[in-house]
Order: structure tokens, then C-alpha cells, then sequence
């Protein structure tokens, strides 16, 4: 089994990297959340707060904020039902305020807590219920830590959390692309993450690298169904946050720390009668895992080079105010619903500047101190935008400026890149492409390389929906476009389009629609 040559064809030949006459068995579908059975849980409190308008000081929560906090990350907030031409039954979504592709939600939440008013100890989030599943009980700070490389003073957060992907979820109906989508939609449950856990005065920071088999041993996954992506501590209090250079004074492997806790089995609820093999996403897992902190490294980006064109200075915007609640609440992402409006460019200007300042987050792979090119960047197709010539262009995020890339009205060369016409492009003046590392990333982090490219694209992914919609615009991404074409479109040299995201106004769609907090 070619790895590289997979990983290849998931960007450029979605058709190669899946089996043949693949057909996703609908009656048989898992659920989009993990149930778990015979273990003791934690109901949370339903009465969220209806508005996040404003930054809170830090406090350490009780077990009702952290209820709230979660309902606001991944909790299920709203039914809806819809009615397509050619479907006798009505179709029933089940929405969350992170997006996920075909609403499968392959990711799950897990939590290490220490509140006054819970037992220390990891929990899993149950979205369906909204609650808290006591999987092990105790102090973890020194076990999670070191599987940290100690890097990160667990002792003084009040929480730890874990983004895993169990692969059956979404293989069902995407087979082995189904690896991409993982990585991208665990990104934007962590984008979301992060913007909720401002909201609430957390601090926070995301660790990519960490001793994989030692935190699946804690938590108790099956690695041959689940593994976790990437952990995310959480504090009110002064914090020690080192980045790739290891604060550990030795080598500490997964089968040591291992030895420190018991296994753990748990019965779970899988309604599909019959799970099928993945083999290629298990080897590609596999081959990611990190079974020692002196694996772990970092990442230096160079400056992106900015070449001689047209360059446009975009105005200046201060930093977006938004009721993240209500935001989350409106984010649409239209299909044929699109409507051509006309775009000012005070709009696209803070629609870039918010967005790419996600990528400016506390992370194991920069250095704290310095500043660094982030590792995702914007290109984009505009049409009727105020101020700008129709064309195709590269987002300067540190000077704020447009470069030029070519003229003229991409709308129809992007339609006949989709392999599914699913979003009219003729109806979308803003059409992005979230773009990185062509090589994933593989030199300096190995195979997990791509599966955190593909969540720092998610993140940005996540923060370009937020801004669209405090802006009043929606926005769709898509995976089914030709990213060679795109690249092609953009002339990029060493990078690759990763996500496309249609942007702009929409009408209304038809369905019905209930919130599902008191």
C-alpha cells in the first residue's frame, strides 16, 4: 500500500483513492454521535445563555458553564426538516453550530475536568443528550503531561479537551475520502472551539503532537475505530505553554506511560449491523502515530514571496464585533440559494482580515515568540465586488493587500471545476480557496503532516463562516471541485487548494426549523 500516492489522489483523483462502485447502504448508516452505555453520566443544563456579545472575564466555570460552553462547541441545536423535489419523505437534519460534511460528524469530544462541583476525570460529551459520561475517574495531570512531552503545566487548567474521529461515520458514505473529510471537519469543530472558549475568557491552545496510543489507552478507544486528532487544555490561570522545543528532560515513550493506568472496555451503541474494514485509513493512522516526545517537531514556514502585480490595499477594519451566539445561530451554507448582490470592499476586507486572524493561535508547532507565515492562506475569485476588478487573487494577509493574479470573470471556469453542480457560481461574488503546503507537510512532520494541514484548514475554514455570517452573507464549502485546475487558476507554486468556499448572499431556503435549547 502506497501511502504518498494515497494521500496524492485524495487531492487530485478522488476517483483512484476510492474503491469502485462504491454505494453508501443508507439502511444501515451509524449515527452521528457515539453512545455510550452502562456508565454513570452528568446531565447538563439546558438553559444556555442566548447571547456570547462579549468577551468574559476569566473565571474558573462550574459545572453549568462548562454545559453551556459545550451546547455552544458541539452541542445539537436545532431540527430541521426539508423537502426536495424528487423525495417522497421529508429530510431531517439534526444541525450542531460546526458544520460537517453531509452532517455525518465523524468527530467526538472528550474532556479531562477538575470543577468543584464534578468528580475529577475524563469525560465524553453526548451531544444527543447533553451530558457528561463518566469514562475514568481521577487526577490525570501527570499522565496527559507527559504525554504532552511536558509542555504544557496541566495542573493549572481546569480542563482538557480531546477532538478524535471515529472513521466508520462518515466512511460509510465517503469510503476512503472519507480521510480527508476527518481531518478537515475535526478543524472546524476545533475552530469553533477556540472562538467559544474566547467567548467564555478560557484561555486555550491546540497540541497537534502527543503520544497517540498512551492518550487513546486513557480514554479507552478501540485505535482500529478511533483516535483522537489533537488536545486542547483549557485555563483561567497563569499557564506554562511551551511549543515544539520539549520541556521534558528525557525521551518518555507510550508503552511506558501506559503501564501507569489499567485498561478501560466500554460498551457503546453502533447502530449499523454491519461495520465495513478501512484498511487504508487504519495504515495511514498508523503510520501518523507519535510513540515518543522526542518525535515531536516543529514547523518553519517561509514568507510567502510577493510578486511584482497590481497590488490593491484593502481599507482599514478594526476587528469584527459579533454576538458569536446569534452568529452561529444565522450561519447558512446555500446551494442553489445563492442571489448576486453586490459586495462593498469594506465587506471583503474584514471578511479577510477576521479570518486569517485564526491562524494567529497558540499551537505546538510555531515558536511562541516569533512570528510566523501561517501554514493556510486565501486566494479568491471576485466578481461585483466595489473597488475591485473582476479577477482572480492572493490575500496578503500581513500587509492586507490583494495581488493580482489575472483578470477577467472566473465564474464559469469554477462552475466547470465542481464535479457536482450543486452551487450556482454565476450567483457568488466571492469565491475562496483555502490553500497549503502541497507536499503536506510531509518532510517535517511525517504522515501526520496532512491530517493537520487538513485541520488548520478546517479552522480557517470554521473562522471565514463565522465573519460571513456576521456579515450577513453565507457561505458553502465544497470538496467536489478540481483542486488541480484551481491551483492552476491561481498559479501556485509549492502549494495546493485544499477547500473551496462559495460566499455571498442568499434567499431563504424552504423548511421547516426548531431550536432545541429552553
Amino acid at each position: 500500500m502506497n501511502l504518498e500516492q494515497f494521500l496524492i489522489d485524495l487531492q487530485f483523483n478522488i476517483e483512484r483513492a476510492n474503491q469502485e462502485n462504491w454505494e453508501p447502504n443508507w439502511e444501515d448508516a451509524p449515527l452521528p454521535y457515539k453512545l455510550y452505555r452502562g456508565l454513570p453520566v452528568v446531565p447538563l443544563s439546558g438553559e444556555v445563555p442566548l447571547s456570547l456579545a462579549e468577551n468574559r472575564q476569566p473565571a474558573t466555570p462550574g459545572i453549568k458553564e462548562i454545559g453551556h460552553f459545550l451546547w455552544y462547541v458541539y452541542g445539537i441545536t436545532q431540527v430541521s426538516e426539508s423537502h426536495f423535489s424528487d423525495e417522497v419523505d421529508p429530510v431531517h437534519t439534526f444541525r450542531r453550530h460546526a458544520p460537517s460534511g453531509g452532517g455525518l460528524y465523524p468527530n467526538e469530544l472528550y474532556l479531562y475536568l477538575k470543577l468543584e462541583d464534578l468528580p475529577d476525570g475524563i469525560y465524553h460529551y453526548d451531544p444527543a443528550h447533553h451530558r457528561l459520561v463518566l469514562l475514568r475517574a481521577g487526577n490525570f495531570d501527570s499522565y496527559i503531561a507527559s504525554a504532552l512531552g511536558d509542555r504544557c503545566d496541566i495542573s493549572s487548567c481546569f480542563g482538557t479537551a480531546f477532538v478524535s474521529t471515529m472513521f466508520w461515520k462518515n466512511f460509510f458514505k465517503y469510503n476512503n475520502f472519507s480521510y480527508r473529510l476527518q481531518g478537515l471537519d475535526a478543524g472546524v469543530l476545533m475552530g469553533q472551539l477556540l472562538a467559544t472558549a474566547k467567548r467564555f475568557g478560557f484561555a486555550s491552545g491546540v497540541y497537534f503532537q502527543y503520544l497517540d496510543s498512551a492518550i487513546n489507552y486513557l480514554l479507552g478507544l478501540c485505535e482500529q475505530e478511533e483516535s483522537v486528532y489533537s488536545i486542547i487544555p483549557l485555563s483561567v490561570e497563569m499557564t506554562n505553554w511551551s511549543a515544539n522545543g520539549a520541556a521534558s528532560r528525557y525521551n518518555i515513550t507510550s508503552d511506558e506511560l501506559k503501564r501507569e493506568l489499567k485498561p478501560v472496555l466500554f460498551k457503546s451503541y453502533e447502530r449499523s449491523k454491519k461495520v465495513l474494514e478501512f484498511p487504508k485509513l487504519i495504515a495511514l493512522n498508523e503510520a501518523s502515530k507519535l510513540e515518543s516526545t522526542e518525535s515531536f517537531n516543529g514547523v518553519c514556514n517561509p514568507p510567502c514571496e510577493v510578486k511584482e502585480s497590481v497590488q490593491i490595499t484593502l481599507p482599514h477594519t478594526e476587528s469584527l464585533a459579533f454576538d458569536l451566539a446569534e452568529v452561529s445561530k444565522k450561519r447558512s451554507s446555500p446551494e442553489m440559494d445563492f442571489v448576486l448582490s453586490r459586495v462593498s470592499q469594506q465587506q471583503l476586507a474584514s471578511l479577510l482580515k477576521e479570518s486569517m486572524s485564526a491562524v494567529a493561535y497558540r499551537n505546538d508547532l510555531d515558536e511562541i515568540h516569533s512570528s510566523q507565515e501561517p501554514r493556510v492562506s486565501i486566494y479568491g475569485c471576485f466578481y461585483n465586488v466595489e473597488g475591485i476588478t473582476n479577477g482572480a487573487y492572493y490575500y496578503n494577509h500581513a500587509e492586507h493587500r490583494l495581488q493580482e493574479i489575472q483578470q477577467g470573470d472566473q465564474r464559469l471556469r469554477l462552475q466547470t471545476m465542481l464535479s457536482i453542480d450543486n452551487v450556482n457560481l454565476q450567483q457568488v461574488p466571492i469565491c475562496l480557496h483555502v490553500a497549503g503546503n502541497k507536499e503536506f507537510l510531509r518532510e517535517e512532520l511525517g504522515y501526520r503532516g496532512y491530517r493537520i494541514l487538513q485541520m488548520e484548514a478546517g479552522m480557517l475554514v470554521q473562522s471565514l463562516l463565522l465573519a460571513a455570517s456576521a456579515l450577513g452573507l453565507g457561505g458553502h464549502p465544497l470538496l467536489g471541485f478540481d483542486a488541480s485546475k484551481a491551483d492552476d487558476l491561481y498559479r501556485m507554486k509549492g502549494k495546493t487548494s485544499l477547500i473551496q468556499i462559495p460566499i455571498g448572499s442568499y434567499r431563504p431556503r424552504q423548511w421547516l426549523k426548531g431550536s432545541l435549547h429552553s
